[in-house]
């Protein structure tokens, strides 16, 4: 799941978290209603119902039009939908959960086989190994050219083996290199 989509999905779950904001929910799904109306009903101060009532605006489940002085809110309906339908999938769900499993893993590799920033040893594993690779093209700022001489002094501050991992990298697009001149791919 992409970070954008896991912030709305957040807030979304941040926002209907609230008691007071599920109730505002449920009772604008029967009907528009004023700021007044709905304070009256769940026996909450005007203020505090403005308040939950901007937080469920600012995900876009309720709306709001004025007449006069008074500001009328109606539940969102078609958004709701929306979210529940694009956000909440069972395919979108199942992601968080391939993301934090995927996440673990990669610590879980990185533990394995670093100890602090040095690297113990090279993974036989093409999969860990690319976790490892990944790190590594990450001590490169991306942009920025290198000399070879200068690749090999920030590999060898974390394994002995520069020759091996420099052609590594770039084996697996991670750093290029053109002219004896290496650069990290933007990302």
């Amino acid at each position: 799941m992409p970070e954008e989509d896991f912030q709305t999905l957040l807030q979304f779950f941040k926002a209907l978290g609230d008691e007071n904001r599920l109730k505002l929910l449920g009772i604008l799904a029967n009907r528009e209603q004023s700021v007044e109306e709905l304070a009256a009903q769940l026996q909450l101060k005007t203020p505090t119902v403005s308040h939950h009532l901007a937080k469920l605006k600012e995900l876009d489940l309720v709306s709001m039009r004025s007449e006069g002085n008074t500001h009328i809110y109606c539940l969102n309906a078609e958004s709701l939908r929306k979210t529940s339908k694009g956000m909440l999938s069972s395919e979108k769900m199942a992601s968080l959960v391939d993301n934090v499993t995927g996440e673990a893993w990669e610590r879980k590799v990185m533990k394995d086989f670093f100890e602090g920033t040095r690297l113990k040893e090279i993974p036989a594993s093409r999969k860990k190994r690319s976790v490892i690779l990944k790190w590594l093209a990450n001590q490169f700022e991306p942009g920025v050219l290198y000399k070879e001489s200068e690749v090999n002094e920030i590999i060898e501050r974390h394994h002995s083996d520069t020759a091996w991992l420099r052609r590594e990298l770039i084996g697996e697009k991670l750093l290029t290199r053109e002219n004896g001149v290496y650069c990290r791919y933007e990302s």
